[in-house]
This record gives structure tokens, C-alpha cells and sequence, in this order.
């Protein structure tokens, strides 16, 4: 059967110690079965790898950060999209998916440009700071936390929580506190990097277990793969993992998902406790950088959610292939300084 060409930009390029999801988005979509894709990049900064993964990545385009605004972001898709006229756009980070999800819409209707994401209360329903509040909705064990806007706050909530704490920014970054001072210390951190509120959070002792997982909107899940991390960097990011048989982990997220009618990719983190409880972590309402472990396991979810963001019908996944690992590895691509600058000063390659 010959392949429908297609035009696909994707942003999450960053392909570093602390991954974004492009790349393997864009692996997954390279291996459809029905489309044939060119793949546009949506790159922040010049340094990002995908930029430069030319057997990857057709074109690259800079965008504006999430912090200027729906406004700019869309005059720089007009732009783009008179060059490249793009079909869809699969965003790919928490922090830029509030303006896209504006967006949906009238990208839709004023340029046939498609995605597939989750509605604006879907996404802040879930956001760190209500996610103690969405435990209880959907009844959903959620480690206890609070929610701080400054550092004089940190002795109203020491009598809530016990050492150690998690410390967690509103998108990125969790830091294990062991005393009031390392609370100070991580706040500080964080705040400067990803602004206000911090989270605190009670630690649960355990182990790692993750899924990844797509909705179609109406409560269906349309595929879902869960892991457990191998090997976690100093970053807290799973530098390897293994596909898991775990049914109770499975109906937990059917479940999420049918009770929220949840639309688009999203990753689910949970701590399994000893004696096989399972605590929400967090919910990222898009792809998880470990998502090429699903197409390896015979669930290609960019590819599903591909075909339903341009309206096409699909089949759930009925099974997934256990005890496969994903292993990452870092090495030293060589790339001509031009092409460095041309991105730097034309936004684009």
C-alpha cells in the first residue's frame, strides 16, 4: 500500500540528560505504517540535538517561549505554515501546551493545521498543585500536598509532613528534602527556573512504575503501556526501563481515563508501595520521553494519535509485549558551525 505524504512538526527536540520527547515522537512516526511523514522541528533554543538530526528532522523553525503569549506563537505558525503547509502539530511540553490547547481550534479552522490534546480543564484538572484534589474526584490514592508561594511559608507546613519531603516545581523538577533548610534550597532552585507555586509533597517509599497512554476523548483508552524504571539519573529521569505485565497498574489508568474522558497522550507516574499500593506521582498530559518503548513493545501511540488528529478512526491496542527494555545512550554528533549559525540568526534550517 503506498504511504499518504503528510507534513508533522513536533516540538521536544532537546534530546540531552534530561530528554524531551521529540525524538522518539518522531522515531514512532518515521515507522507508520500509513503515512508517509515530513517532519518539521519546533525548536526554543539553537542547542537543542534535534535540531542537527538531519536523517530525523527535514526542517527546523524556532518559536517563540511559551511566556510570549498565544498571540506570538501563533503569527510564528502563519509564518511557518506558509512555507511548509503543515497538517498537524504534536506539541510535546507541559509549559507550552496552555497556548497550543488555545489554539486547537483556530489553527483548525483558519488553517486546517490539527492536533490532538486534552481540553483546558482536562489539563489544569491535573495539574501538580490539584492533583491531591483530582485523587479524590476520581478515587485515586494521591501522596498528601501543599502548595507554597514563598519561602515564609515553609514553617506553617512542617507539622503536615514528615522527612523526608519531595519538592516539586509546577512542570519540572522534584528534589528530596531531608530538613527545613533543604526545603529553602530547592524552593530557590526550582522557583528561579520554572516560577511559582512550589509543591510539596509526601514522599512514599517504594518503587518507580510508570504508563504511558493515549484516550480518544470519550473515555476509551486507545492504548496504554506501563514500565518501571531501571536506571534513574541524578536528574530523577529513567535512563532505562522494562515493560511490565502489572493488570491492577493497567485498570488504574483505564480507569483515569474513562472517568475523565481524557483526550491525547498522557504519562502517568506512580509509586508501588510493598504491598502493592499504587500512589500517584503526577500526570504529564503529553507523550513521556520513553515513549519509543511503546512502539517496541507493538503500540505506536504518535501514530495512533496521528490518525485521530486528522480524524480517522482507530482500533484500541488489545496487548502490549513485556520484559522489553529501553536503554539510552548519549554520543558526540559533529555539526558545521554554518548550520549553527543559520539557525541563530534566521530561525530556521
Amino acid at each position: 500500500m503506498k504511504k499518504t505524504d503528510i507534513t508533522i512538526a513536533v516540538t521536544g527536540l532537546n534530546a540531552i540528560d534530561s530528554p524531551g520527547p521529540g525524538i522518539s515522537v518522531i522515531r514512532a512516526l518515521r515507522e507508520s505504517s500509513y503515512y508517509n511523514p515530513r517532519i518539521i522541528g519546533l525548536s526554543y533554543d539553537t542547542m537543542e540535538p534535534g535540531i542537527y538530526m538531519h536523517d530525523l528532522v527535514d526542517k527546523t523553525y524556532q518559536i517563540p517561549f511559551p511566556s510570549a503569549g498565544v498571540d506570538n506563537l501563533l503569527h510564528r505558525i502563519r509564518e511557518i505554515n506558509k512555507k511548509e503547509k503543515l497538517d498537524v502539530i504534536i506539541p510535546n511540553f507541559d509549559a507550552e501546551l496552555f497556548n497550543f490547547i488555545k489554539l486547537e481550534q483556530r489553527l483548525s479552522e483558519d488553517l486546517n493545521i490539527k492536533m490532538f490534546l486534552p481540553s483546558l480543564n482536562q489539563f489544569e484538572e491535573r495539574q501538580k498543585s490539584n492533583l491531591f484534589a483530582f485523587g479524590k474526584k476520581y478515587k485515586v490514592k494521591v501522596p498528601k500536598n501543599k502548595t507554597l508561594f514563598s519561602l515564609s511559608e515553609i514553617p506553617l507546613i512542617e507539622n503536615d509532613f514528615t522527612f523526608p519531603l519531595v519538592v516539586k516545581g509546577k512542570y519540572y523538577d522534584a528534589k528530596i528534602a531531608y530538613s527545613r533548610e533543604q526545603i529553602a534550597q530547592h524552593f530557590e532552585k526550582i522557583s528561579v527556573r520554572w516560577g511559582l507555586p512550589i509543591i510539596i509533597q509526601e514522599y512514599i517509599f517504594g518503587s518507580e512504575v510508570n504508563v504511558t497512554a493515549i484516550g480518544d476523548g470519550t473515555g476509551r483508552t486507545v492504548g496504554a503501556v506501563p514500565m518501571r524504571k531501571q536506571y534513574i539519573t541524578d536528574k530523577g529521569k529513567a535512563w532505562s526501563g522494562i515493560s511490565l505485565d502489572d493488570d491492577k497498574l493497567l485498570k488504574i489508568t483505564h480507569d483515569i481515563i474513562k472517568a475523565t474522558k481524557w483526550k491525547g497522550s498522557l504519562e502517568l507516574e506512580f509509586i508501588k508501595t510493598s504491598n502493592e499500593e499504587y500512589y500517584l506521582l503526577e500526570i504529564n498530559p503529553r507523550f513521556p520521553a520513553w515513549i519509543y518503548l511503546a512502539v517496541g513493545c507493538g503500540q505506536n501511540h504518535p501514530d495512533a494519535l496521528l490518525k485521530m488528529a486528522l480524524g480517522r478512526k482507530v482500533k484500541s491496542f488489545s496487548k502490549h509485549e513485556t520484559g522489553k527494555m529501553f536503554i539510552r545512550y548519549s554520543y558526540d554528533m559533529i555539526v558545521n558551525l554554518k548550520e549553527f549559525e543559520k539557525i541563530s540568526t534566521l530561525g530556521e534550517l
